[in-house]
């Protein structure tokens, strides 16, 4: 017998060998044959018919017909895979003789990456861009809020087209610094000063979802659109140590000389006070509605251009005395012995020897907590008795510094009431510090206050007031963009609750009471 030269016919042979011997042994003896015996030559007879198997195969591969192509009888030992580039291309196929080509043999997969939808953060994220009609909704009319249609001037055009890093014209609307001039059409009065507004359809108060914030009343957001994009009949001097002016806004009345009352009219101050947008947004959410609407504004026809703050000029308010701006005349004193009478507090009427005003007791409270949020110490703490002045401050530059000995005499200033509600006060003037360090907090303030409003309070601690702010003060571009986008608001609201926490820990150790005042 000729021994095999390739190792797997040696190991076949070596098998046969063994297995054929003995299956002739176990079936010629005489022993009677046992259960192992039995298993054994099974196993060997299994093992014959897949060698039986093995030997056809190999002959069909090796003996195959003719007629196929050269291509089926090639040797798998040296070509055992197909030849697939690492970089993943294939190359043309194979020509062959008689003009037919070789397909290779590939399988093409498209993997379908699954789109996932982003996150849509509502008041962070803007929408498709679309035509918004929320402004003749929302407002009383369109005639009061937008008495002029726009466009732009040509000459700035060309000149943003020859200026290199400039907004281009097809981007004026995200960039709110275009120029516009209005023009004569319906509901506008010839004869207006050129100004630089933004386009009537591109509204500064931005709202994106279905609804404005629930602490907006339709009333806030109708008159936040008029003072941010309302056409501009005339400008003013105010009355004012800060140097504001007065806006005169087109409106639906046309009076040859336009002027507060039949035209509706927003006191433009300085950059410095663009805090009084920030109290307008937190006396709502606080649930005070004691402030005026507050907008930014770019007013290109001051010379700097800056944003500033617009405040909302309210011809019902009472007459106000020149050196304290209060429609009442109160000293730190007097205040303090109305605290203790709480005046008018579940409809008692005061005795007259209590020495009352028409004011509220609710409304001192009301007051101190939102004077204490923001540190405003331009009502109750004019001579800035209760903390440690800067230079700048109002205080320390009209020497009423040093004049704390007898703070009893010293007056309140800016306690203003409406002509037809004398109950409740109206906060005006209402510039904000935020960088006021915790340690230098002016709790005067606070200093005869037994009683704070339910719904500020619970505000406070309910850990919603970022969120709130966030969205709320979101609806006015141009703040927003001038405080340097969240990033910028997101530290203010920081210091806002730190003195938030500090006033709850506050009335904690003073055992103050936290009652509904929505009288």
């Amino acid at each position: 017998m000729n021994c095999p030269g390739k190792p797997g016919q040696l190991i076949n042979w070596f098998l046969c060998s063994l297995c054929a011997p003995r299956v002739r042994k176990l079936w010629s003896s005489r022993r009677p044959r046992s259960r192992r015996n039995l298993l054994l030559g099974m196993a060997c007879a299994i093992y014959l018919g897949f060698l039986v198997s093995q030997v056809g195969r190999a002959s069909v591969q090796h003996g195959g017909p003719a007629g196929k192509g050269p291509h089926q009888s090639r040797d798998a030992a040296k070509v055992p895979f197909p030849e697939i580039p690492l970089d993943g291309t294939l190359g043309p196929p194979e020509s062959q003789g008689n003009g037919t080509t070789l397909q290779p043999n590939v399988v093409y997969i498209t993997l379908r990456s699954k789109r996932s939808k982003p996150a849509n953060i509502r008041g962070t994220v803007k929408p498709k861009r679309r035509k918004k009609h929320a402004m003749a909704s929302l407002a009383p009319g369109p005639e009061t809020l937008f008495g002029a249609s726009f466009q732009p001037q040509e000459a700035a055009r060309a000149a943003d087209a020859e200026a290199p890093g400039q907004v281009r014209a097809g981007n004026l609307a995200k960039a709110g610094e275009r120029p516009w001039r209005g023009i004569q059409g319906q509901g506008v009065r010839g004869g207006g000063v050129d100004l630089q507004l933004p386009q009537a359809g591109e509204s500064n108060i931005r709202i994106y979802s279905e609804s404005a914030p629930s602490w907006l009343s339709r009333e806030d957001i109708g008159t936040m659109r008029q003072l941010a994009d309302g056409a501009v009949a005339d400008l003013r001097p105010a009355w004012s140590r800060s140097g504001a002016r007065l806006l005169v806004l087109e409106g639906t009345a046309r009076p040859s000389v336009p002027t507060c009352g039949p035209s509706p009219c927003g006191l433009l101050k300085q950059p410095l006070d663009m805090s009084e947008v920030f109290a307008f947004h937190l006396d709502r959410i606080l649930g005070l509605n004691r402030t005026l609407p507050s907008v930014s504004r770019k007013s290109e026809f001051i010379q700097d251009g800056r944003p500033r703050p617009v405040i909302l000029w309210d011809s019902s308010l009472s007459p106000t005395s020149n050196e304290t701006h209060s429609s009442v005349k109160l000293t730190w004193g007097t205040y303090q012995q109305l605290l203790k009478q709480k005046c008018w507090q579940n409809g008692r009427v005061p005795k007259p020897e209590w020495g009352c005003t028409e004011i509220h007791h609710h409304e001192w409270s009301k007051m101190a907590l939102f004077d204490f949020l923001l540190q405003i110490y331009n009502r109750l703490d004019t001579n800035c008795c209760g903390f440690r002045p800067r230079k700048e401050d109002a205080c320390v530059q009209s020497g009423r510094r040093p004049k704390c000995d007898n703070q009893d005499s010293v007056a309140l200033a800016h306690i203003v009431q409406r002509k037809q509600d004398p109950r409740h006060l109206v906060f005006i003037d209402n510039k904000g510090f935020f960088d006021r360090s915790e340690d230098n907090l002016n709790f005067k303030l606070l200093e005869g206050i037994q009683e704070f409003p339910e719904s500020a309070v619970s505000v406070l601690k309910s850990q919603h007031l970022r969120q709130k702010l966030l969205q709320s003060l979101f609806l006015d571009k141009v703040y927003w963009e001038s405080q340097g986008g969240r990033q910028g608001i997101e530290k203010l609201i920081d210091v806002v609750e730190q003195r938030a926490k500090i006033l709850l820990t506050y009335i904690n150790a003073h055992g103050a009471k936290v009652l509904p005042m929505n009288e």
